[in-house]
């Protein structure tokens, strides 16, 4: 009995190690792609697109930048603009007028790759009112800003927020959809960056932005599947031939809130 025992444990080892071995997972071998961020937006100095590649997965850095590209942006009418060079991997330019209803078309050339993508600046979708608001969540006080509005009736409606804490640079906070409240009074509650805070004396600058739909797309799967995470995987693109990021023509709004000490929600204006 003891003898089957043996010759049924020495099988499950081979069959184990066969399983293993059928496994050959090479992550540093990955053929590069092009990974291009493009986010134009009313009211800034200079519109940037940034061109790198991604690198191997045990490189010190996570992507590499990517010179000498050509890049465009080619307005509805046809007025073609190039972006010229100004660190390695990001490209500048500071005359495409930011029209609202305007389509424009996203070009760039990497070697012998053609990328292209085309996004339309929306018009923008005002709030009523802005208010800080104080909860309790498992014992713990947490502060939000709270942006009221009427979202239109019988359109979709996209939403995408960055905010900036005590002068921080701007990050991603959340994106948004009227999926659920189409042509309702709406509250879109807005808080600190991750693993962050607001308490009192803190000022907070929030970026609303009206975003197509896919754009919205991308950061819906981004904040999805990547919750605080400093390595994020790799949404659906709107750019054309493989490559990774986004191209994003948007018209924002900008707001600064100085959180004060309350005991209830607080109406700004």
């Amino acid at each position: 009995m003891r003898y089957i025992y043996y010759i049924l444990m020495l099988c499950a080892i081979v069959a184990l190690t066969a399983c293993e071995e059928l496994i050959d997972v090479n992550l540093n071998d990955s053929d590069p792609k092009i990974v291009i961020v493009a986010d134009l937006y009313n009211g800034a100095g200079a519109q940037e697109v940034r061109v790198s590649r991604t690198v191997n997965f045990d490189a010190e850095q996570n992507y590499a930048p990517v010179e000498n590209a050509q890049v465009y942006v080619r307005t509805g009418p046809g007025q073609l603009y190039g972006f010229n060079q100004q660190e390695r991997g990001q490209y500048v330019n500071t005359q495409i007028p930011m029209e609202v209803g305007q389509s424009y078309t996203l070009e760039v050339h990497v070697d012998d790759q053609q990328f292209t993508s085309q996004s339309v600046m929306l018009p923008y979708i005002e709030i009523d009112s802005l208010g800080l608001t104080k909860e309790n969540i498992f014992d713990e006080t947490y502060y939000f800003v709270n942006l009221k509005f009427q979202d239109p009736e019988g359109q979709s409606d996209y939403y995408r927020y960055r905010v900036s804490l005590n002068g921080a640079p701007f990050v991603f906070s959340t994106a948004m959809s009227d999926k659920f409240n189409d042509g309702n009074q709406v509250t879109h509650q807005i808080g600190a960056p991750d693993d962050m805070e607001l308490k009192p004396g803190d000022d907070l600058r929030i970026r609303r932005a009206i975003i197509n739909k896919d754009v919205y797309r991308y950061w819906s799967e981004y904040q999805s599947t990547n919750p605080g995470s400093a390595a994020p995987g790799n949404p659906t693109s709107n750019i054309s031939n493989g490559a990774l990021g986004y191209f994003s023509v948007s018209h924002i709004k900008e707001y600064a809130v100085t959180v004060e000490e309350l005991e209830e929600e607080s109406d700004l204006e």
